[in-house]
């Protein structure tokens, strides 16, 4: 009996803006000006947001922090190819993502701060919180994309995972529901090379992260995550399919954790700055404004004028965030949609306790 072939599957990969600036022009995306000015700004917004992130977790005005440098094309791109109709759920280091579906800058301080109201989303923002622990929002991510399908909604949701991610069960399990069902889900892998210490050539052996998806006969693509017209093309792509009723899709962006997994974290003791030094060439902010510059919509002046906004909008969020005034008694009202009579008590206790009663 003859062998015959009875799968043959590959992964493509896309890169529209190259490390130098260059450009693919077949494959740029049709944006307007102020919709790439609107990248380059979000972006700049990200790191001045990121790095007084940082600055404010070693002063002690914010909890444990993951810092996003480097990978500023993927939260932006991403989030820029979501309709308002779409939902969202991404990770810890995708909150531009937020942002960009309404979520108040000062809510995304006040999360790192340890104010659990910080994820307490506007209605309208279609956003989920996201969940610290690695990959269990995944098949909530594809419940919702169920729910979607069920209701014949024409939306989509876009969820995330990091390389490290890709190696738990959780991630494996929503994908084969998600191709089992043909749900409207965008599933965005951000290979950023390390999950921690441990590096991508321990995660897997597969040649790609984004071809794990072939297995579920889910339609998958590799993508430069540091060129935002790239991560921004192949994301609103991946979202017309799922939400034209096609089924799932997976993204996978190559890019680089160029900082810390989070202040908790030392990565001179697993990587070498060389490695880090070769990937800060390839800057996603520095390609996209070699990028404008030659469609002549960037100037120093803009991006100087532009900067003193920035910084402006970061200190006031920082500002509204110190301000934040928690009221205890949320801890005991939203338990459940009516509080128990224990709930109560227990507030009681606590209302005694403050007043000096006990």
């Amino acid at each position: 009996m003859p062998i015959k072939r009875v799968f043959q599957g590959s992964v493509d990969y896309l890169q529209v803006l190259d490390e130098f600036g260059n450009l693919d022009k077949k494959l740029e995306p049709k944006l307007k000006p102020d919709m790439l000015k609107k990248m380059f700004e979000l972006m700049l917004l990200t790191r001045t947001y990121d790095d007084k992130s940082v600055k404010l977790q070693r002063q002690g005005r914010l909890g444990t922090y993951a810092p996003i440098l480097g990978q500023e094309a993927v939260g932006v791109g991403a989030g820029l190819a979501l309709q308002k109709q779409d939902w969202a759920l991404p990770t810890y280091r995708e909150t531009q993502i937020y942002y960009i579906k309404g979520v108040p800058l000062e809510k995304i301080f006040m999360y790192w701060k340890g104010i659990e109201e910080g994820l307490k989303y506007p209605e309208d923002s279609n956003t989920f919180p996201f969940a610290i622990p690695i990959a269990t929002h995944l098949p909530h991510a594809t419940g919702i994309a169920f729910a979607l399908k069920r209701a014949k909604k024409k939306q989509a949701i876009l969820t995330c995972i990091g390389d490290g991610g890709t190696s738990e069960g959780d991630f494996h399990e929503a994908l084969n529901f998600a191709g089992v069902w043909q749900v409207p889900l965008v599933l965005l892998i951000v290979n950023n090379q390390w999950a921690i210490s441990v590096p991508r050539s321990a995660q897997s052996a597969s040649k790609t992260l984004a071809q794990k998806a072939l297995g579920y006969n889910i339609p998958a693509v590799q993508v430069d995550g540091n060129d935002v017209l790239g991560v921004y093309k192949a994301v609103y792509e991946a979202l017309e399919h799922a939400r034209s009723g096609k089924g799932p899709y997976v993204v996978e962006v190559i890019t680089y954790r160029m900082s810390m997994h989070t202040t908790a974290d030392d990565p001179t003791k697993y990587r070498s700055n060389k490695e880090v030094e070769e990937w800060r060439k390839k800057d996603p902010i520095d390609r996209f404004r070699v990028y404008l510059k030659k469609k002549k919509l960037w100037t120093k002046a803009y991006e100087e004028k532009l900067m003193e906004r920035i910084a402006k909008q970061v200190e006031e969020a920082v500002a509204k965030m110190e301000a934040y005034k928690s009221d205890p008694h949320d801890m005991f009202k939203y338990v459940w949609q009516e509080m128990s009579d224990n709930l109560k008590e227990q507030m009681a206790e606590m209302d005694k306790l403050i007043s000096g009663g006990g």
